[in-house]
């Protein structure tokens, strides 16, 4: 399995970023997604993620400012960050999971059930 990040950058606070992962290589049909971030001297937090039938779940610190997106046609997941602030200011991990498959799972932002994890791009916003 291969997540590649890009899109990270440096922007004004108030300002927007769209982050994009491709993915490729999964050995399952039932994919679940999610972007992740950690900064210095933080652990990694969950930020939205994804299930393969579309539901999501989104950390209340960017509840109305992020959004997930996934273009399976493309194999590709978005991130659209708007209303930035200093304190999104972290690396940002794509990251996956094999399984769900039920309409009604929500998945989890705890990283530990995400398998798979791409190398991560940088996020630096100025005040």
């Amino acid at each position: 399995v291969h997540l590649v990040e890009s899109g990270g950058g440096s922007v004004q606070s108030g300002g927007s970023l769209r982050l994009s992962c491709a993915a490729s290589g999964f050995p399952c049909s039932s994919v679940f997604m999610g972007w992740f971030r950690q900064a210095p001297g933080k652990e990694r937090e969950g930020v939205v993620t994804l299930s393969n039938e579309g539901r999501t779940n989104t950390a209340d610190s960017v509840l109305g400012r992020f959004t997930i997106a996934r273009d399976n046609a493309k194999n590709m997941l978005y991130l659209e960050m708007n209303r930035l602030k200093p304190e999104d200011t972290a690396m940002y991990y794509c990251a996956a999971g094999c399984g769900g498959g039920n309409w009604r799972w929500i998945p989890p932002t705890q990283p530990s059930i995400f398998t798979y994890w791409g190398q991560g791009t940088q996020v630096t916003v100025s005040s």
